[in-house]
């Protein structure tokens, strides 16, 4: 029983990706063994792809992809049985352990949430990690206070993945989203989704002008991090949250105390990889009941298995808007 991978090779530290033919056997260890309909290239696919990011921490030749979802054909383990539709996403899946870019995959039972009854798997990959950690980063922010009357939230990063899905989920909850984004081609497709205003990267990118600035923002979700993410700290509104949950800019932060002891401002990590299970259980129903049908369509396009090393080559340069599907049956 054959199937179809795209699988990384390397040699003298060059990554070929080639799709290629595998069986069962080839699979890593795992409690559950699924037939996989979708995956989606986020940029942290592209790295793994392309070979620019030291994503992958597994042995080679590896299967990446940190998405998957599909049908259980078998399970040692009694929470999922045959036939169960489960969604993979975070545990190191595509990093340390093969991931959805192949039609069969076998992974932890801990791993797996089920499909929400109304969400159609190829929907749910278009949500992948970047919708997940948008909603987290949603769930944090409301947690901390933030309502749509304490004034605008600014979304950075806001035409990529994650960025997409912060502001159509923020914009369905009746917030007045900002989206800042370095591509002037993606302003109509951010008003589209919900954006009330859009401004360029570069009136946060230079980082802040002064330590605490003029207020401006009631809350923020940041994927840029670096001096972006110095900015908008700067510019916080009196208790006001920024949840961060990338690194696009840059992995350094360069920041004074002043925000959070003058302001009482907050700085929350998301962490997408190792969220718990009951955590996730609960964002992916909110995903579902917060993000329109309509809205998630206008966010995501789908492509065959044998086009994602091309397409990881425009993501990793900047060059794609939104979500991309990877349907790896075709």
């Amino acid at each position: 029983m054959s199937f179809q991978a795209l699988l990384l090779s390397r040699t003298d530290n060059i990554i070929v990706p080639e799709v290629r033919s595998l069986t069962p056997g080839d699979l890593p260890d795992g409690d559950v063994l699924v037939s996989v309909d979708y995956s989606s290239l986020n940029y942290k696919d592209g790295l793994a792809v392309t070979g620019r990011g030291k994503i992958i921490r597994g042995t080679y030749p590896f299967v990446p992809g940190i998405d998957l979802v599909g049908t259980v054909i078998s399970s040692e383990d009694k929470r999922w049985q045959k036939g169960d539709k489960v969604i993979g996403t975070g545990w190191g899946i595509g990093e340390n352990t093969w991931g959805g870019y192949s039609q069969m995959q076998r992974v932890q039972a801990d791993w797996l949430v089920p499909l929400p009854d109304g969400l159609t798997p190829r929907e749910a990959m278009g949500i992948g990690t970047a919708g997940f950690t948008a909603m987290l980063s949603v769930i944090a922010l409301e947690a901390h206070g933030l309502t749509p009357d304490r004034g605008e939230v600014v979304v950075t990063g806001a035409s990529g993945g994650v960025g997409s899905m912060s502001v159509a989920l923020l914009a369905c909850l009746g917030y007045q989203v900002v989206a800042s984004t370095g591509k002037a081609f993606a302003y109509d497709y951010l008003n589209e989704l919900g954006a009330a205003r859009t401004i360029g990267r570069g009136e946060l990118a230079a980082g802040p002008r002064r330590a605490m600035d003029k207020a401006r923002w009631a809350g923020a979700v940041d994927s840029v991090g670096g001096t972006t993410l110095a900015a908008v700290l700067s510019q916080l509104g009196r208790h006001g949250s920024v949840a961060a949950c990338g690194l696009a800019g840059g992995h350094n932060l360069t920041t004074t105390i002043f925000p959070f002891i003058l302001r009482g401002v907050n700085l929350l990590g998301i962490d997408s990889n190792t969220c718990p299970t009951p955590l996730r259980r609960t964002a992916w129903k909110k995903l579902l009941k917060v993000l329109p049908s309509t809205a998630l369509a206008m966010m995501y396009r789908v492509i065959p298995l044998s086009d994602v090393p091309h397409m990881s080559e425009e993501i990793v340069s900047g060059r794609i808007i939104g979500r991309i599907v990877v349907d790896v049956n075709t």
